[in-house]
């Protein structure tokens, strides 16, 4: 892996900002992207299987942003992108379909390497229900080095978050957009002190505004990061759950909590646990699955 690669990827990114499996048909017989400014539309139409219209249109955007020097302005902004080929990259991210091609990281990078990453995750209608359960579960784990993994959304996900930082853990919050949109709002004051002091993960350009297709994709990240997943509330049709199906796909370790049998953010839980998910209701419960995985 050389600079000039990572620049012609970092450009490719920038304006095409897709995973591996999608970049990968350009490399395929061209793995350092050396020729890429060469190429005519209707070859890289034809390579990547877009309209010509659009690949017309990628020519452009990337001749124009080639020279762009994105390492320094990137750093300039404290920002550190990470490529798929690096050997920091997260080897567990290589095991989905589509794995991002650029992570962009605010902060503590070497939270990617901790070994033991669990997801918390739950409705943005998250209740005080949801506050007591995370403030009961995550203590032991922090306590055993566990890093907690969420998407920095209203709800579960933010007191997920701010429990790992007032009990003096560590957190990763992996969004769905660039750094220069912050998302949402209200969690503003967080995401600050997750970029100083924890990790803020990306795998789109700082331009990149929230699109609700983003959030799926975000979805995969987090559980490809995590040895397993914690839903506290979360109604049966949720984007909670598309965090699930992402973990079975992958042979994740899938924990539930029990709830109140007539609200409806308990539903998903049930329904989870019916399914095969293990019932948790303390963190000891969660470290003791593990030292039984380990023995």
């Amino acid at each position: 892996m050389n600079d000039e690669f990572i620049q012609r990827l970092l450009a490719l990114h920038y304006v095409y900002p897709k995973p591996v499996n999608r970049l990968s048909l350009l490399m395929k017989d061209d793995p350092d992207l050396e020729y890429l400014r060469f190429r005519s539309p209707v070859d890289l139409a034809e390579t990547m299987q877009i309209p010509l219209e659009k690949a017309n249109a990628l020519k452009r955007s990337y001749l124009h942003y080639a020279n762009t020097p994105f390492l320094k302005i990137y750093g300039q902004q404290r920002i550190r992108p990470l490529i798929y080929r690096d050997p920091l990259y997260p080897s567990s991210l290589h095991d989905l379909i589509d794995p991002p091609a650029v992570l962009y990281l605010k902060g503590d990078a070497a939270l990617l390497d901790a070994p033991e990453k669990i997801a918390v995750i739950g409705s943005r209608k998250a209740e005080s229900y949801s506050q007591s359960v995370i403030q009961q579960l995550l203590p032991p784990l922090l306590a055993e080095g566990f890093v907690i993994v969420s998407g920095l959304a209203k709800g579960a996900d933010a007191m997920a978050h701010r429990c790992a930082i007032d009990s003096g853990g560590k957190t990763i919050a992996v969004i769905g957009s660039g750094f220069l949109h912050r998302y949402p709002k209200v969690n503003d004051g967080l995401s600050f002190i997750i970029e100083e002091t924890q990790l803020l993960v990306s795998e789109y350009p700082p331009y990149m505004p929230p699109r609700k297709w983003n959030f799926p994709m975000r979805n995969r990240i987090i559980s490809g990061l995590s040895k397993g997943v914690i839903v506290t509330q979360a109604e049966v049709k949720s984007g909670t759950l598309s965090t699930i199906e992402h973990a079975l796909d992958h042979g994740k370790d899938i924990f539930a909590v029990p709830g109140d049998i007539f609200s409806p953010l308990s539903a998903g839980p049930h329904k989870l646990i019916a399914e095969g998910a293990k019932p948790v209701w303390n963190g000891a419960q969660v470290l003791e699955e593990y030292r039984q995985l380990r023995s």
